[in-house]
């Protein structure tokens, strides 16, 4: 059986605003031994991409280093403009355990990524997630506030000096998040207003550290080239916090304000688990059994 790790890096580039940029970036995440490229997505309103790669151990990690370094040399945060919150040219790396890998193999891979990363590139990081070093650095959003623009004086803070670096960012390329986790599902509701008041409302409702849903992460924002507000969602445990948990809050309160739901949205790839379960939901399917009765699943167990 394959050792297989997936790594989701996400950039601060789109392929709407500097194709040539992101292309280069789809030829490196294409040429290393070891991996395949799944998936990636591409947005212009948040201008960034997400790639979802699987290979193994040794070519993930090999994969994870070339693609910052390409988007060190390519990606200039000083004039990055964009909807979602980044704080540097590679926002994000994390390691998931996908096949005959243990979450603990992911954290230690983590580190090595980290670490040769400011070795060879100069580019400081943060670990998150399970790799954090402090329970503060498990949630990426406190990472990642200040953003960019105001990293420099964060990490001369006595709490944020980066795990991997010296307390400086990189000059155009920041500074990046790496860690190991278990699944996430990036899932995002379009609105039918322009008023951004009301995502932002209904975000703060609906995430956990507001009093939400545990495992929901949410904030509001605007789609600029369809002038629509979203909430834009982590769902960091699918299981604990159904997707479809989230979609009918947010209905709810959506209708509260007269706004109706335009649509939903997955960023990148996502486990077959978390829609089934939405279509068990919605049915209303009586003594159903995903292993037992989903046709892909009893092949995979053939």
């Amino acid at each position: 059986m394959p050792r297989l790790i997936e790594c989701i890096p996400n950039f601060s580039v789109s392929k709407e605003v500097d194709p040539v940029v992101f292309q280069g970036l789809v030829d490196v995440a294409s040429s290393v031994p070891g991996c395949t490229l799944l998936n990636v997505q591409t947005d212009g309103s948040h201008n960034r991409c997400v790639f979802t790669l699987v290979g193994s151990p040794e070519g993930i990690e090999e994969v994870a280093f070339r693609l910052t370094k390409q988007a060190t040399e390519t990606i200039d945060m000083t004039k990055h403009v964009g909807q979602h919150p980044r704080m540097g040219a590679t926002d994000v790396i994390p390691f998931v355990p996908t096949m005959d890998v243990t979450l603990d193999e992911c954290i230690a891979l983590s580190k090595r990524v980290a670490k040769r990363i400011w070795d060879e590139l100069q580019v400081p990081s943060f670990l998150y997630e399970d790799s954090a070093t402090r329970p503060e650095r498990r949630n990426l959003a406190k990472c990642r506030k200040g953003q960019f623009e105001g990293m420099p004086e964060k990490l001369l803070e006595p709490d944020w000096a980066p795990d991997y670096g010296e307390r400086r960012i990189h000059p155009t390329a920041g500074i990046t998040a790496i860690g190991a986790r278990m699944p996430l599902i990036a899932f995002n509701v379009n609105l039918d207003t322009d008023n951004l008041e009301i995502a932002k409302s209904i975000a703060k409702a609906i995430r956990g550290s507001s009093g939400g849903f545990q495992y929901c992460k949410a904030i509001g924002i605007m789609l600029e080239d369809r002038n629509i507000a979203q909430v834009s969602m982590n769902m960091v445990n699918y299981e604990g916090t159904p997707l479809y948990y989230a979609y009918e809050m947010i209905r709810a309160l959506a209708d509260r304000y007269g706004v109706r739901i335009l649509g939903s949205e997955l960023v990148g790839m996502t486990p077959a688990k978390a829609l089934i379960d939405c279509a068990e939901y919605y049915l209303k399917l009586e003594n159903f059994s995903c292993r037992e009765q989903v046709m892909e699943y009893s092949l995979l167990e053939m």
